[in-house]
């Protein structure tokens, strides 16, 4: 598995190393090389920088790299200041001149990315936008800064959405088979089919356009009064950032509104972050059992909240 992906990120390496390529053509007759232009973007995306700064982001050589502030200069692209902060460097940023060269050079990258995706439909470049994304995310990109979290009602294909993932996540972090898969697929249909009395409901937290965790609440079955908290997950890679205790809270302020005089939940000994959240709400264990579920021997809960 690990040589596949390994040769997988090589070819895909190769493909957009020859997708940079035809972006380079654009620059071919312009005044500046590619790592000109390269280092003019970076000093416009920070509005004032240091040589120091720009070392460290582009990974230049350093003589390289003063060799091409001293030409901006003199072409008075840029300009020296004082640095207030560190008498041993001087801030830099661009002159009216260097911006005026900056707004060419994006126009140039606009039309070079236009002539490289012209032959996408929009959902395509959608879908390419989208993946670009998941890159620079899951490579921990410094320049992306997480957008807020929504917690949403959940639309219109979502819930096989969420039956997926939660297969997925679940059999990678617990080892668990196709027969989870199977239940929460029951489990959502139920759900879907109950009747709107008693209440029910279901949340979906959401972060720059991505799933990043749900929950939702339906009556106890055969337990009159009594709400039922299900199907709590976090996407991995948006843990820590308190959406599992908000969706948490969400589902505990909608039974308490709704008139329900307990909420009860199903987790196993082994969900250690989900009893931790489940603790902090105010549920307390009131029932233990022995279990052979989902291909693995488990300690089973039963957690209850009273209102």
């Amino acid at each position: 598995m690990a040589e596949d992906i390994t040769a997988e990120i090589r070819a895909f390496n190769r493909f957009y190393t020859g997708q940079i390529g035809l972006l380079e053509e654009h620059f071919a007759e312009g005044p500046l090389t590619l790592p000109e232009a390269r280092v003019l973007y970076e000093i416009d995306a920070r509005g004032h920088t240091t040589g120091g700064e720009l070392f460290r982001a582009l990974r230049m050589d350093r003589g390289y790299l003063s060799r091409m502030l001293r030409k901006f200069a003199d072409a008075e692209l840029i300009s020296y200041s004082p640095n207030l902060e560190d008498r041993r460097s001087n801030n830099l940023a661009l002159t009216n001149d260097g911006d005026i060269i900056v707004e060419r050079l994006n126009q140039k990258s606009d039309d070079a990315v236009s002539q490289l995706i012209y032959k996408l439909g929009d959902s395509e470049r959608r879908e390419l936008a989208a993946a670009m994304g998941v890159v620079r995310r899951l490579l921990r990109d410094a320049a992306l800064s997480p957008g807020p979290i929504v917690i949403r009602g959940h639309r219109l294909g979502e819930l096989g959405w969420l039956i997926h993932r939660q297969g997925l996540l679940y059999n990678e972090q617990f080892g668990w088979n196709i027969e989870f898969e199977a239940l929460i697929a029951g489990i959502y249909s139920q759900f879907q089919l109950a009747p709107d009395a008693p209440a029910k409901d279901l949340w979906v937290a959401e972060q720059d356009g991505r799933i990043t965790g749900s929950v939702f609440v339906m009556p106890s079955d055969g337990l009159p009064g009594s709400a039922q908290l299900r199907m709590l997950y976090v996407e991995p890679a948006a843990r820590g950032q308190g959406i599992g205790a908000a969706l948490v809270q969400q589902a505990v302020r909608f039974a308490r509104d709704k008139g329900y005089e307990r909420m009860r939940l199903w987790t196993h000994a082994n969900q250690v972050s989900a009893r931790r959240l489940y603790d902090a709400a105010g549920f307390a264990i009131v029932e233990t059992m022995i279990e052979h579920n989902f291909g693995k021997d488990l300690d089973g809960e039963i957690w209850e909240m009273r209102f």
